[in-house]
């Protein structure tokens, strides 16, 4: 059986975010070499990290006060920990395809619409029930799901073939730029990415500091993204 050490170079992704690569990757690996010999697959780590979400979310709408909020999101955070698990499993048992890894981010949007969700009934209830945080919440959730769906469309084999990659915040920013264009991508690149953050939002107990530059970043994609479906399926 590997070590940790071991298992972390084995199986950590080039490149990666910070976030993953010094801090969660690191915390699973230990969890990888525990499970690395026992009948658990990467699917079922999958399933394990949604439950772990439902209750981070749970508890995120029900625990009041800075503690709470703050082990909320520890709970998440050990969610996400369980998504960088099964990945990390499936390349260590080289067992990685193409419908685990769909599987893997159909599960990550789930938890991100519980997340968002979540948050937008806490700041309403933690802000003397104003009803803007229920506003932009669902505004959020709108633009989260149509961002998803626009991502799909454009990335299905029959549109690929006549349209090619397209341009897309979740995808990065432009290498080895730093243009004004690429730098806002780079940082879109990271509120997208909210497990690296959301914990200082936590610990200054101002959940705020997540849920409207979320919101706003997607909403931006989303728009982006549909002004550009728009033009090219308006020309035909």
């Amino acid at each position: 059986m590997p070590s940790v050490a071991e298992t972390y170079r084995l199986t950590k992704k080039t490149p990666d975010l910070l976030w993953n690569e010094y801090v969660c990757r690191p915390i699973a690996a230990v969890f990888v070499v525990a499970l690395s010999g026992s009948r658990v697959t990467p699917n079922q780590v999958t399933l394990a990290s949604l439950v772990v979400a439902v209750v981070a979310a749970g508890l995120l709408v029900r625990l009041p006060g800075h503690a709470g909020l703050v082990l909320a999101v520890v709970v998440y955070e050990a969610s996400y920990v369980l998504d960088c698990v099964d990945g990390m499993l499936a390349r260590l048992r080289n067992v990685q395809s193409v419908p685990g890894h769909l599987f893997d981010f159909l599960m990550d949007e789930i938890k991100a619409f519980l997340i968002l969700g979540a948050s937008s009934i806490r700041l309403y209830l933690d802000r003397g029930r104003d009803d803007l945080f229920l506003v932009v919440g669902i505004a959020g959730l709108v633009s989260l799901a149509s961002g998803i769906a626009l991502t799909t469309f454009v990335r299905r084999p029959e549109i690929q073939s006549v349209w090619g990659g397209g341009a897309s915040v979740r995808e990065g920013a432009r290498a080895a730029s730093f243009s004004p264009v690429a730098l806002a991508e780079r940082g879109a690149k990271f509120l997208i990415h909210y497990p690296s953050y959301i914990w200082i939002a936590a610990l200054a107990g101002k959940l705020e500091l997540y849920f409207f530059p979320y919101v706003a970043v997607n909403a931006l994609y989303a728009a982006r993204t549909l002004a550009q479906v728009a033009v090219r399926f308006g020309r035909r």
